[in-house]
């Protein structure tokens, strides 16, 4: 590391690529064939003009997303920070929004009316922060954690999130039992974790436990540094919990037939990492038991997408969209690369196991689209069951709805931002800089959403 107002010149970049170990590591390394995927992929392509689509297209999109930021606090201790943690709904009329764009010049005032925003916000001790009489950080982030789950409900009479989440959990008891438990989260008690719900006390200590303390987010943890994973991997959690709180919500209020109209888009994949992937599998338990029971009112499965921005993926779109001249545009407007395991392990992460690629992680399936204005996206669609979830194949029919995931992206893609959609734009300024925080807006976001389906 160099000294402040230190600057290194380009001499060790050129040892280190005519070092000897390097240039034997580089002749050791598998090389990619780009020019024979760009040969082949078109064969493989799906074209939205061949798909069907349904009667009835959503024209309210309800989108999520998170943002988090760690900030100082000032007790004494070095290094202590907390998070603080905003999760965003914000629902936007495509049909209003249709309406304003005949004209030559839109209102920007009316244009904001096309929008409704809710915000939970959450605030989460780091290092060095301790609450009340806990012992330690992290036992004052478990206690945290589960007070926020029970604090946040999405309408006034009805489950809270901590509900929901213990809900996920009952089925993760019942049907996915662990084999080998964790080690207890309390520290000097080395048996294995103790599950239960709610708040209750460890049988070899006397302390609390937490029903949440099983997402064990609470190991990511630096006791002695900023703790930027930790609050990420938060926000990730609340997200997916907060689509199946709200699904579940609407179907405890009897309102499943409002769905029809109504497409769920998230930022990011429809995944969850880290300490909490088992909520993976529940979830995808969940949404199977609910889009079977508003199909029999809808006759559509739910429309429910996520969409990655960057990375390896998108990454990849991009080269099999410029030739080897450097010309862009390779990939045909309106069609999609439906991507199966072996082209993922083929192409973009290299892999020679038989474990299918985001078994434990995803819920959902990516697909590359290129909308009708040129905009590259990577959307990831939700499955519903398991011919959808079979990675080995890769047909229109495995894609929930895919005929409508495009029309949809066709509409919502972002001028301004190239590879992202104007909904979660809308969302992630909301969640960056919260301007609607409270559990009041959402119950008129519902309302609305009844209103615009004529119930």
């Amino acid at each position: 590391m160099s000294f402040e107002g230190e600057f290194a010149s380009y001499e060790p970049l050129r040892r280190v690529l005519d070092s000897a170990k390097i240039k034997a590591l580089q002749n050791r390394m598998r090389i990619y064939n780009t020019e024979e995927v760009l040969r082949n992929f078109k064969d493989s392509l799906v074209y939205k003009k061949d798909l069907s689509q349904s009667t009835v297209q959503p024209d309210l999109i309800l989108a999520f997303d998170g943002s988090y930021l760690t900030a100082k606090a000032v007790n004494g201790f070095p290094g202590a920070e907390f998070g603080y943690v905003t999760i965003a709904s914000v629902l936007i009329d495509l049909k209003l929004v249709r309406h304003l764009q005949k004209d030559d010049f839109i209102d920007p005032k009316k244009f904001r009316e096309t929008e409704k925003a809710s915000t939970i916000e959450s605030v989460f001790p780091g290092c060095n922060i301790i609450l009340d009489s806990e012992k330690c950080a992290k036992s004052s982030l478990r206690k945290a954690l589960f007070e926020e789950l029970k604090s946040n409900v999405i309408f006034s009479e009805g489950e809270s999130l901590l509900d929901t989440y213990e809900h996920l959990f009952h089925i993760k008891q019942e049907r996915f039992p662990e084999r080998n438990l964790p080690h207890s989260p309390i520290d000097g008690i080395d048996e294995d974790m103790t599950y239960g719900y709610g708040e209750y006390k460890c049988p070899y200590s006397g302390e609390s436990l937490y029903s949440t303390d099983a997402l064990r987010l609470h190991e990511l943890m630096n006791p002695g540094g900023s703790n930027g994973e930790l609050f990420g991997q938060i926000m990730s959690t609340l997200e997916k919990l907060w689509l199946i709180h709200i699904l579940r919500s609407f179907e405890k209020k009897g309102w499943l037939g409002t769905l029809r109209r109504v497409a769920f888009v998230m930022d990011g994949p429809l995944a969850v990492f880290s300490t909490s992937s088992w909520l993976t599998k529940v979830i995808e338990v969940e949404l199977k038991r609910i889009n079977d029971l508003q199909k029999r009112i809808n006759g559509d499965d739910l429309l429910i997408i996520g969409l990655e921005k960057s990375g390896t993926f998108f990454n990849h779109f991009i080269d099999i969209d410029t030739s080897k001249n450097g010309v862009i545009d390779e990939f045909p407007k309106q069609s999609a690369l439906l991507l199966s395991d072996n082209y993922i392990k083929r192409n973009i992460i290299f892999s020679e196991s038989s474990k299918p690629y985001g078994q434990d992680t995803y819920f959902g399936r990516k697909l590359f689209y290129k909308t009708k204005s040129g905009q590259k996206l990577v959307p990831v669609v939700a499955w519903f069951n398991e011919n959808q979830k079979d990675t080995t194949t890769a047909n229109p029919n495995q894609f929930s709805r895919l005929g409508d995931v495009m029309n949809l992206l066709d509409q919502l893609v972002s001028s301004r931002y190239p590879n992202s959609i104007s909904p979660l734009i809308s969302a992630h300024a909301e969640a960056s800089i919260p301007l609607n925080l409270g559990k009041r807006i959402f119950e008129d976001i519902a309302r609305e959403i009844r209103e615009k389906n004529g119930e």
